[in-house]
């Protein structure tokens, strides 16, 4: 009896809130047919939009293409202080947000642009002495969590309107590296502001150059599996280099490329003369080395 090919490539799903980035993978295990399904970078369960999942060989580019930078439309609710810094943990201040304005509000975002050292999420699956720090908070730690450094691009505010008692609720975009926290950026607005903030709402739109409207949800995945092939998925992440033939033989076999200019920062995606997928290579000095081979 003949076995199906299992199928590889990037499957990029329009998360639905409430869920998991781990009930995602689950159900698109379901849906696909294979147990060898992973996600390049955790959504909160409230947060909806790109969320990239690896199917097959495709699993070992999602370490890569979570470190891209990614877009963010979210809402802050600004006089609320919540434990989680979202809408998913309990209020524990409040103070009268109402006299707020956009111009303030712009201003108070204006130290959180560049590198920063930001003080992530108390409840978060960062790692404290191998315990999740959610779990420590849940079991009533006070837990503080250090500095890391951070880009964010941009921070840019759209709008602003009155929030139920008292409160005021802004839109904004963010654009930020990999270990970026939204609601750490709307927890240190409201700080700022003197009125404590949290965020209410949160949609992913990009995550490298893997956008929304290549995004499908469950539901119509579950009725067409759209798979991006691994070839069209290394192009659209990553900087690309067509191989003559010898070059590519070497990078078959993973091999140092030695006085190679790769041309742009890596990792860069690596092309065989007929488009097959090879490695993903970055320049250390005057050579070209393997970060990861896809093929062998």
């Amino acid at each position: 009896m003949s076995t199906a090919p299992q199928p590889t490539g990037i499957v990029v799903v329009d998360k639905p809130p409430g869920w998991t980035s781990h009930d995602v993978v689950g159900r698109m295990r379901r849906i696909a047919g294979t147990r060898k399904v992973g996600h390049a970078g955790t959504l909160d369960p409230m947060a909806t939009g790109v969320l990239v999942l690896g199917l097959g060989r495709a699993t070992r580019l999602l370490g890569h293409v979570a470190g891209h930078d990614k877009d963010y439309d979210a809402t802050i609710r600004l006089g609320a202080t919540t434990v989680t810094d979202d809408a998913e943990g309990d209020v524990v201040a409040t103070a009268v947000a109402s006299e707020v304005d956009l111009d303030s509000v712009r201003t108070a975002t204006l130290p959180l642009i560049g590198e920063i050292d930001q003080v992530p999420s108390a409840v978060s699956a960062i790692k404290v002495d191998g315990r999740r720090a959610y779990a420590r908070v849940r079991d009533g730690e006070d837990v503080t969590l250090p500095a890391r450094r951070v880009t964010v691009e941009r921070f840019e505010v759209s709008d602003l309107r009155p929030g139920p008692d008292a409160t005021v609720d802004v839109d904004a975009r963010v654009t930020c590296s990999s270990g970026t926290y939204v609601r750490a950026l709307a927890r240190d607005v409201g700080a700022a502001l003197g009125v404590g903030g949290h965020l209410t709402a949160l949609r992913r739109t990009r995550v490298g150059g893997f956008t929304l409207a290549q995004a499908s949800t469950l539901d119509q995945l579950a009725e067409e599996l759209v798979v991006v092939s691994l070839e069209d998925a290394a192009r659209s992440a990553f900087p690309s280099v067509d191989l003559d033939a010898e070059t590519a033989r070497i990078v078959r076999h993973g091999r140092a490329l030695e006085s190679y200019a790769l041309g742009s920062a890596g990792p860069v995606a690596l092309f065989d003369p007929d488009g097959t997928f090879l490695a993903l290579y970055d320049q250390r000095g005057a050579d070209a080395r393997s970060v990861a081979v896809f093929v062998g």
